[in-house]
């Protein structure tokens, strides 16, 4: 990953990141503040239950004339104590309290919570019940703990999510740009031969040396180095939506293209041999010229030296045989991906088969490939479809 790569992504994360935790923060924030003031009123609710319950018992054992026997409560959370009216201590289960604040109803210290409530009796002794209970501030800590951790793992989780977006986001940005990258090597690369020779050729000519040779390479250079251009061209700028159909016979536009590319194939010494029927189709003449000359130009790029590449068109079936490398199982399923090439030293960049492919799918032609490694290959490129449509147009 490189650095421009690890920017984007950290800047993607923080954002992500950063925008989830602060949602998700002030969502907890929220539901912490609510659960809050659910704590404190059912401890508050508790707490004055308890001493609704032992002011109840107080008065009931005055008006039997029986003493008040203080007793453990049943909620094990909740202590109480008994005050005087001069607020000393008559009897206290409390823990956490040296001194009571009286001025207060309710409050909170250390770790405790404590209500007062008084008992309005002047024959009765006891003027204060205090209780007191640890479970409120308990609670509240728990939900604290469960917010932060609930915060904390909501982070981790939303973090790992995000690297993997931007992972998934990212892998068909970077197989872009290392197609790009490969595209303009191997096109460097693939311009650097017909240049090289065409320079040569033209050295040797201004010193008068087989003048007659150096221009078929000069002628054959200039050639190659057009096709390389009109291919880029027409894969960076046309589109296939734009068609000027027009009716041809595809045997004197392949024929043509083998008379056209004879020039190329002689630095590998390749003959081209055509055998060609009649065949009238509809289409965009340059778009079916495109299709058979890059099938011809890759075919002299993997072809063997001093070997020969077979054209023919029989029953509305263009085929072009080579006898060269070959193309593997695992290849053929990708060689018509764009950027895709075979293993050659010969070069190639990868779109000249994309552009057939295209087209070919634009008029729904059918395209097929046998090959063997080390053997050879033929393309098969079916117009039959192209021309029924140029009968029935004939037949309206």
């Amino acid at each position: 990953m490189n650095k421009n790569e690890k920017k984007a992504l950290f800047s993607f994360l923080s954002i992500y990141v950063g925008s989830a935790i602060f949602l998700i923060g002030v969502m907890l924030y929220i539901y912490y503040n609510n659960e809050l003031k659910k704590v404190a009123d059912t401890c508050s609710m508790q707490m004055n239950n308890a001493s609704m319950h032992i002011k109840s018992e107080i008065i009931n054992s005055h008006i039997k004339n029986r003493k008040f026997n203080p007793r453990v409560l049943n909620n094990e959370n909740l202590r109480y104590a008994l005050y005087d009216k001069d607020k000393n201590v008559i009897f206290s289960y409390l823990e956490g309290a040296e001194y009571i604040d009286f001025s207060k109803q309710m409050y909170e210290k250390e770790h405790f919570n404590f209500y007062i409530s008084s008992l309005d009796e002047d024959n009765i002794d006891i003027k204060y019940i205090v209780i007191e209970t640890c479970q409120g501030i308990d609670n509240r800590d728990k939900l604290k703990v469960y917010v932060i951790i609930t915060l904390i793992l909501s982070a981790i989780f939303i973090g790992f999510i995000g690297y993997l977006l931007s992972k998934i986001l990212l892998k068909p940005i970077r197989e872009k740009v290392e197609d790009m990258d490969k595209f303009i090597k191997d096109s460097a690369h693939e311009l650097n031969t017909p240049i090289s020779v065409l320079m040569t050729s033209v050295s040797m000519l201004k010193n008068g040396k087989n003048p007659e040779k150096m221009m078929k390479y000069i002628l054959s250079s200039s050639k190659q180095i057009s096709q390389i251009y009109n291919d880029i061209h027409f894969s960076a700028f046309n589109d296939l939506n734009d068609k000027q159909v027009e009716d041809f016979n595809l045997k004197d536009l392949v024929s043509y293209s083998a008379e056209y590319f004879n020039d190329i194939s002689i630095t590998k010494n390749i003959s081209i041999e055509t055998n060609l029927e009649d065949c009238r189709i509809l289409m965009d003449k340059t778009k079916a010229q495109k299709i058979v000359n890059n099938l011809i130009s890759n075919a002299i790029k993997y072809s063997n030296k001093n070997s020969k590449i077979l054209v023919n068109i029989k029953d509305n079936i263009l085929s072009i045989e080579d006898f060269g490398i070959g193309i593997s199982k695992k290849e053929q399923n990708i060689i018509f991906k764009r950027y895709k090439r075979g293993n050659n030293i010969e070069g190639g960049f990868g779109i000249g088969l994309d552009i057939v492919k295209r087209i070919c799918d634009e008029y729904n032609i059918i395209i097929r490939t046998e090959s063997k490694v080390d053997i050879g290959s033929t393309f098969y490129i079916d117009f039959s479809s192209i021309v029924l449509k140029h009968k029935r147009n004939k037949n309206d």
